[in-house]
């Protein structure tokens, strides 16, 4: 390339007081961005009681997934915009700009009414605030990288950025912290009630730290130099993705670097943490902290691997980070089953539950928008034994009959939600408690919880459940309190015509009578063992991320800088990076096996490693300030 410049042999000098400013104020104001838009993710459960109660569970988990993935999804049209922007007027006002609107639309959250205050205004005003936050992250990454790569001196970019790439993570740990302090003080009752809101409130009083301190930072000196000059772009989305000279090098940082970065990113933190909550079933509490302690002590890596890039070069660092990870995500997920949740582990290897369906009967549930439908009796047999981490084998059945599930010696018939019409809600019920008790039976770590049952429904209980061996006389001997009958109304225990009139009704506590929940049992935790694992998916994280921020701004010339790193970047996280989850769930679904998914990042990973080895040019001795 004509217009690169290189330098070699370039000496390390000692950081100075002004450098350490830049990075300094650049970091923060960036770590409390990634703050902002990592708390919706971590407080989705609580997000989707509160703006979609008007949906049942299973739909309103789709919805607050599906604004989660609308503020990565605009994440690289905020890089267009807030990129052009960078690189017409400056980086320092450019990413002062995105952090007021990020920080605002993080406040505005914390104080939005519930859909039960102001009905569907609620969730309508909520999906526009996360695609603000997604618009100005879209801006933000690309100016503070640019920012501080522009103040770094020659041979010391790989350091200086690395500072930037540790922000994502110390945004996310700072976010688990915050929550599981408040949710500690609080109490889980009240924090559930109003106390998720704390959190983003104070983004607020984070806000204001960080726009007085970007306030007295200086423009960039190579933004200067080049206004000075007359040579900055006129048009800097035509020049940067216009013209193929440029275009190709945009093309090759996506597939070529980003791409694979950002599926290793998100499978080794966030996923991981998905995987722990929700496929492992530990309590949320241990995997916040379980995550938030490997990244505690996974983050200075961001710091070595990006100085090591001075050394070594950017490209041998982020290369071997996604061969690595694509050779081991399978026996670390697997080594992470074992440690938090052996009791499954040990189900899983012996017990694999068998779908006879018709093969026109079952789907492939890939669901990212939230509007499918999967209604079939195939795809309610696997979409629950899927949410319960049970493996399962699908075997062609008589077409037209309904699936069924058989686990061990108990076979299990599922039903057809449309067919079933106004009967689903109760078919539903009693298909779930039928293969949940097959599983239990079976050795998985199922809990059944407490029910409360008022006296008028008591015989009819103990009627449905004969396997829990229950005497009307014992139990109304037992525990019990009277309570209102319009209180049991209102929380759905009885309705008025079971009530026949009364006031006052006795309800009986009946254990291990209700729901079941796979769980994993805190007392056989592997606490080390599970920290261990996540650690080193999180050193993949900093190998692939570290160096990347040097990488991307090397590639460009100053005039479309800000906008040629921000879009293939964002594209590669807010995309590839952004649909892991959804993806991953339905080839999960689809294959009856939890680690199946896994094939998402490391397919992508593969793709990314071949075409950088090939296409993608090393870029440490470029000298930035020469390219123009």
């Amino acid at each position: 390339m004509a217009n690169v410049a290189s330098i070699d042999g370039a000496k390390a000098a000692p950081m100075t007081g002004e450098e350490k400013k830049v990075i300094f104020a650049s970091s923060l104001g960036t770590v409390f961005e990634w703050y902002d838009f990592y708390l919706y993710g971590s407080l989705a459960t609580y997000i989707g009681a509160t703006y979609f109660t008007q949906y049942p569970e299973a739909t309103r988990n789709i919805f607050t997934l599906l604004a989660f993935a609308a503020g990565f999804l605009v994440r690289p049209f905020g890089a267009l915009v807030f990129g052009r922007l960078g690189d017409l007027v400056g980086r320092k006002y450019t990413f002062l700009v995105t952090i007021m609107i990020m920080g605002l639309s993080t406040f505005l959250v914390g104080i939005l009414p519930g859909a039960a205050t102001i009905g569907i205004a609620a969730p309508i005003i909520l999906i526009a605030l996360r695609l603000l936050q997604g618009l100005a992250l879209g801006g933000e990454y690309g100016g503070a990288a640019t920012y501080v790569a522009e103040h770094a001196p020659n041979g010391r970019r790989g350091y200086f950025t690395s500072w930037i790439q540790t922000t994502a993570t110390l945004g996310l740990f700072l976010s688990l912290i915050v929550i599981v302090f408040v949710q500690y003080l609080m109490g889980a009752a009240e924090f559930a009630a109003w106390g998720w809101r704390i959190p983003f409130l104070l983004s607020f009083v984070l806000l204001g730290i960080s726009v007085w301190i970007r306030l007295k930072m200086n423009e960039s000196p190579a933004f200067q130099r080049m206004k000075a000059e007359g040579k900055g772009s006129k048009a800097p989305l035509t020049e940067a993705f216009g013209t193929w000279k440029n275009a190709k090098i945009a093309i090759i940082a996506l597939l070529g670097a980003t791409m694979g970065q950002a599926v290793v990113w998100y499978g080794g933190q966030f996923y991981a943490l998905f995987f722990l909550q929700n496929v492992l079933k530990v309590d949320l509490f241990s995997a916040n902290v379980m995550v938030a302690i490997a990244l505690l002590l996974g983050t200075p890596f961001f710091v070595i691997f990006g100085g090591l890039s001075d050394k070594i070069g950017r490209k041998p660092i982020i290369m071997a980070g996604l061969l690595i990870a694509a050779l081991t995500y399978h026996p670390l997920f697997k080594a992470m089953t074992w440690t938090a949740n052996p009791a499954l582990a040990e189900a899983q290897a012996s017990i694999r539950a068998t779908v006879t369906a018709d093969p026109a009967d079952c789907r492939f549930q890939f669901n990212p928008t939230g509007t499918a439908k999967f209604t079939s009796s195939c795809d309610v047999a696997t979409a629950f034994l899927t949410r319960n981490s049970v493996p399962y084998d699908v075997v062609p059945g008589t077409a037209g009959q309904p699936a069924t599930v058989k686990v061990g010696n108990a076979t299990i018939p599922s039903f057809d939600v449309v067919a079933a019409g106004d009967k689903a809600k109760g078919m539903t019920a009693a298909f779930e408690k039928s293969v949940n008790i097959a599983l239990h039976d079976a050795g998985y770590p199922l809990k059944r919880g407490a029910v409360k049952v008022p006296d008028a429904k008591l015989d009819a209980f103990i009627a449905a459940n004969p396997e829990l061996s229950l005497n009307a006389d014992a139990v109304r001997a037992g525990e019990k309190e009277t309570v209102p009958v319009a209180k049991l109304v209102e929380t759905k225990l009885l309705t008025a015509d079971e009530a026949n009139g009364v006031t006052d009704m006795t309800v009986y506590n009946i254990a291990n009578g209700g729901t079941f929940a796979m769980v994993a049992d805190p007392a056989r935790v592997n606490w080390i063992g599970t920290i261990a694992v996540l650690f080193v998916l999180v050193l993949y994280v900093t190998m692939v991320y570290g160096p990347i921020a040097a990488l991307l701004v090397e590639l460009f010339p100053t005039r479309i800088r800000y906008t040629g790193m921000s879009l293939p970047y964002h594209i590669g996280n807010g995309w590839f990076g952004g649909l892991l989850p959804a993806t991953a769930f339905a080839m999960s679904a689809a294959a009856g096996d939890i680690y199946y998914g896994l094939w998402y990042p490391i397919v992508f990973a593969t793709i990314t490693l071949v075409i950088g080895l090939i296409f993608l040019p090393e870029t440490k001795n470029r000298d930035i300030h020469a390219m123009d």
